[in-house]
């Protein structure tokens, strides 16, 4: 691939963003292209240490705020001829509840991912403040010489240590993996905005 295929194909994909970032980008990057030639590699060598425009366009959606580009997909690209607006107008009172809707499944959707989560954490400390629960208890029988309960509350404090243990790395597991989905669907939602189309 030549630079100007590159920088083409980057700004197909990236017209979803305001002309004034995919400038900033194209500008970019056919600098680092530059300089990587001046440095004596092709050109073709150049793109391939850059990476593949899927790639490059990943990164500049992560660094983009999702704001910027709602703000942008809803900006009108042209003057609304009057039947357009007559349409949106007659369509509100279906139109807006739907978004609304989308909007707030996606929302409760987040939150109950995290939710879980964090239902996780408080079965761990709960697991945690039990077992030590049961060893002070075990300490307290000892010292009423009570041993036989004393032995009973030790071996309960261990399987609850053993379970949180075990617990935790769960814990752990659900946390980066709600991460990683929550990043999935907000940059999904970000691709959403940045369509394929060319820039007219």
């Amino acid at each position: 691939m030549l630079k100007q295929e590159f920088l083409n194909a980057l700004r197909d994909r990236l017209s979803g963003l305001p002309q004034a970032d995919i400038e900033e980008r194209l500008t970019f990057y056919g600098e680092m292209i530059d300089d990587r030639m001046e440095e004596g590699l092709s050109e073709e060598k150049a793109i391939e240490e850059i990476g593949p425009v899927d790639e490059v366009v990943s990164q500049i959606l992560e660094e983009t705020p999702l704001t910027k580009l709602v703000k942008e997909k809803i900006r009108p690209k042209r003057k609304m001829r009057a039947w357009e607006i007559v349409l949106l107008v007659l369509g509100f009172p279906l139109w807006f509840p739907l978004s609304i809707v989308a909007f707030v499944l996606i929302f409760v959707f987040y939150i109950v991912l995290w939710v879980l989560v964090i239902c996780l954490w408080a079965i761990e400390i709960a697991l945690w403040a039990c077992a030590l629960a049961c060893l002070v208890g075990a300490v307290g029988l000892f010292v009423t010489k009570q041993p036989i309960p004393a032995v009973g509350a030790i071996g309960a404090g261990m399987l609850l240590a053993g379970l949180s243990i075990f617990l935790f790395f769960a814990c752990k597991a659900a946390t980066v993996g709600t991460a990683k989905l929550a990043k999935k669907i907000v940059h999904g939602i970000k691709r959403l905005f940045v369509g394929r189309e060319k820039t007219k």
